[in-house]
């Protein structure tokens, strides 16, 4: 992600196909479509905070969204 630096959804959207925004989150579906990386993505300070990584029946449970 460094060496493309997005600096919105679209263009890191056209970088990763697999990104979804849900609320505040982006979800990037990883590891064979087996692995959830939930991050918040901060464009101007070009910053990741990876806020969990979770399997797919644990993202389903959704309790990660009350963060």
């Amino acid at each position: 992600m460094k060496a493309n630096e997005p600096n919105d959804f679209a263009v890191m959207k056209q970088l990763f196909p697999a990104v979804d925004k849900v609320g505040k989150f982006h979800v990037f579906d990883i590891g064979g479509n087996k692995i959830r990386l939930i991050a918040v993505v901060m464009y101007r300070a070009k910053k990741v905070y990876i806020r969990h990584v979770l399997s797919h029946s644990e993202y389903d449970k959704g309790c990660w969204k009350e963060d």
